[in-house]
């Protein structure tokens, strides 16, 4: 039987009519797994990338300005590219300055203060072997910082002197204070007293740990210090003390320095403090032998961790590299 040609392409337009739906379907449920899964992948993916940007907000989080941030110290460039936003350098023999900048800028100091609470405890000439207890008085409030003397440890004052000026601990640097004559606001003005009787007038001191950004100084008063302090034996030995072992309790504790170039052979320093708390950066103060020269070294506000370590490596080598007597007063 023979179709006419109108039939036949009636015929296939019927067919294709019926097959377009169910293709078309099939099309759209492969439209929409294709769709689901995806979806499926980005919700899977989603609580991953969460994470990572509140990490990266954490990572990003910028830490406490200091205060020589704040006065924007940090700004300008000196000759030896230090990262200590201040720094003086001095001929301790002489008075002559080999490298200054910022000298006169007055910031936090943080525990350098401690180097003023041991010359005030040296020159009250109270007994070292005196036994001293850890008080609820001596936890910092300030900071919250830890500390490896618990309450009620006993100490005699001269280990108490040591550990707070080689490894900076605050419990016994309040400890001292308390156990002055007259008690711990009779020692805070003592401290004040002689700073004022060695001329420092950017100098002002409300605690002896230097955990209050309020111990405010200037790299200028500092050399006076560490010459002053450099004078007393007591404070030589202590400060450039390498590690020590104190009975606390029953247990024998290993105590060490919180300055590495004092295990620096190719350093002679014969006195040091270092310091830190945000306001104030890493601090760090030396009187030391280079070059041929006896020298007074203030450091203030460097940024990282061990930038005051680096700065002061850069100053020796320039004064290593410079031959003795013509060494050029950089600033």
């Amino acid at each position: 039987m023979k179709l006419s040609l109108p039939s036949l392409l009636l015929g296939l337009c019927a067919a294709m009519a019926l097959c377009g739906p169910a293709q078309a379907g099939n099309e759209a449920r492969k439209v929409s797994v294709h769709k689901s899964a995806a979806v499926g992948k980005v919700k899977a993916a989603a609580p991953r990338t969460s994470r990572l940007r509140r990490v990266a907000s954490v990572a990003q989080a910028p830490g406490q300005a200091s205060f020589g941030q704040l006065q924007g110290l940090h700004g300008g460039a000196d000759a030896l590219a230090l990262k200590s936003s201040v720094a003086l350098v001095i001929d301790q023999d002489t008075n002559e300055v080999l490298f200054s900048k910022n000298p006169g800028a007055v910031l936090p100091i943080a525990s350098i203060t401690k180097l003023m609470t041991g010359l005030v405890v040296s020159e009250a000439h109270q007994a070292m072997d005196e036994v001293l207890t850890i008080s609820q008085d001596d936890v910092d409030t300030e900071k919250g910082s830890r500390s490896r003397l618990a309450v009620g440890t006993q100490l005699t004052r001269g280990d108490m002197l040591h550990l707070a000026l080689m490894s900076s601990e605050n419990r016994a640097a309040n400890a001292l204070g308390r156990h002055y004559p007259g008690g711990f606001d009779v020692f805070v003005a003592a401290m004040n007293q002689r700073a004022v009787s060695l001329g420092m007038r950017d100098t002002h001191y409300v605690e002896p740990t230097g955990l209050s950004s309020k111990n405010q100084s200037s790299a200028q008063d500092l050399a006076v210090l560490v010459r002053e302090a450099h004078r007393v034996p007591l404070l030589r030995e202590l400060t450039t003390s390498q590690e020590a072992q104190v009975a606390v309790g029953k247990r024998m504790m290993q105590f060490r320095t919180t300055n590495g170039l004092v295990r620096n052979p190719q350093w002679d320093i014969g006195l040091q403090k270092t310091g830190y708390i945000s306001e104030a950066g890493r601090c760090m103060v030396m009187q030391a032998q280079m070059a041929g020269r006896k020298l007074i070294m203030v450091l203030l506000d460097s940024t990282g961790k061990y930038s005051r370590i680096g700065d002061a490596e850069r100053i020796r080598k320039w004064l290593g590299q410079t031959p003795a007597g013509s060494v050029r007063s950089l600033s």
